[in-house]
């Protein structure tokens, strides 16, 4: 970078943010990119690497300020991806993969190969069978209308496969460019940050958190001089509970470590509530085992069906957390769906886990009305 740049001299250049890949700007402070002259000055009089406002405060204090994006703005910075020549490295997360697809994959991405990449496969138990989760995977790559060239299990976090998973891009890309791609939360920039590292680079400088759609702009890391690795912004899905929790309590429902299961011994008409966010009632059926893989953060509670509603009006935002007394009231109404279950099954809360039936019953899920819920055959 230049050093001793005068204010009007840093006016006339233009630098993007090296966090979330965001043109600088230096005088709206409420909009995208924003970062105090005397900020931008010094990073670079001392060669630094250059931040928004937005990501210096996300990268030092965690804190988050929202970006003036809609849903359509990030979809925008997709739509060109088809018109590319290139391979598209598609990240989910395994721990919600249901709430990480992205409807419409295949516009987006062409007639491009697709990697798929399943993160945070260290969520899981190692009893589970990998094999079983890849099959499981591919499965409903299938129903996207995308047969991916392959798919590897990652952990961006526990630097799992990171290695495996650059050699599979070096091959697939055939020296092309790699874009990356997928809905926010599913740890793709941290993922990134560690293919840096195997790419060369020894910095985390990707800004990464729990919050969504930290990335606002494509950013591009260089494999070479003719191809890079380009970074796309997070999708907001709305079928994500994340995005209906406040800001203090989204921590809560993202585990960082391996799920440990929960198993409660239900008669009929008893319910067990998932913090406040959501409900399952075992409705109909002789006496059954339940097993819970939730994020450790989130208690679990028992009661009587027939209470239930009146405990959840009575304890939401108290016991039952999150949502936090302050935002219970912002949490949206819940709404069910009853399931019918002929054999042991995996009843999946998008962004929230799973919950084991291990013998035929009925059961019904209350969550969010715009949060996804759906049924699969158990898999462990």
């Amino acid at each position: 970078m230049t050093e001793g740049m005068n204010n009007e001299q840093v006016h006339e250049h233009q630098y993007a943010c090296i966090g979330c890949g965001v043109d600088i700007q230096t005088e709206e402070p409420k909009e995208i990119g924003y970062t105090p002259k005397k900020a931008l000055q010094k990073s670079l009089d001392n060669n630094e690497d250059v931040y928004c406002q937005r990501c210096f405060k996300l990268r030092h204090y965690n804190e988050l300020h929202p970006a003036s994006l809609t849903d359509d703005d990030f979809l925008r910075m997709l739509s060109g991806i088809a018109d590319k020549d290139a391979l598209v490295v598609f990240v989910i997360d395994v721990f919600d993969l249901y709430g990480s697809m992205i409807s419409g994959l295949k516009r987006f991405v062409g007639d491009n190969p697709v990697l798929f990449v399943a993160n945070k496969v260290d969520l899981y138990p190692k009893v589970v069978n990998r094999n079983k989760i890849k099959n499981w995977i591919e499965n409903q790559a299938k129903e996207y209308g995308i047969k991916p060239v392959g798919t590897i299990l990652t952990s961006g976090n526990k630097r799992v496969n990171i290695d495996q998973l650059l050699n599979a891009i070096n091959k697939h890309r055939k020296g092309k460019d790699a874009y990356v791609v997928g809905v926010t939360n599913v740890g793709k920039s941290t993922l990134i940050n560690k293919l840096i590292q195997s790419i060369g680079g020894d910095k985390e400088v990707i800004t990464t958190s729990q919050f969504p759609g930290t990335t606002l702009g494509q950013i591009h890391i260089p494999f070479d001089e003719h191809s890079s690795l380009i970074d796309t912004p997070g999708i907001i899905h709305r079928q994500q509970i994340a995005h209906y929790l406040s800001d203090k309590d989204v921590n809560a429902v993202l585990p960082q470590k391996e799920l440990q299961p929960k198993t409660f011994q239900l008669n009929a008409e008893q319910t067990i509530f998932i913090g406040g966010v959501a409900r399952v009632d075992y409705v109909e059926g002789e006496k059954n085992s339940l097993t819970f893989y939730t994020p450790q953060k989130i208690d679990l509670h028992r009661t009587k069906r027939e209470k239930a509603t009146e405990f959840y009006a009575k304890h939401k935002g108290g016991i039952l957390t999150p949502p936090s007394k302050e935002s219970a009231a912002d949490y949206p109404e819940l709404v069910k769906t009853r399931f019918t279950v002929k054999r042991k099954s995996d009843i999946v809360i998008a962004g929230l886990g799973w919950v084991t039936v291990h013998k035929p019953g009925v059961v019904e899920v209350w969550r969010p009305k715009q949060v996804n819920v759906m049924i699969r055959d158990s898999v462990i």
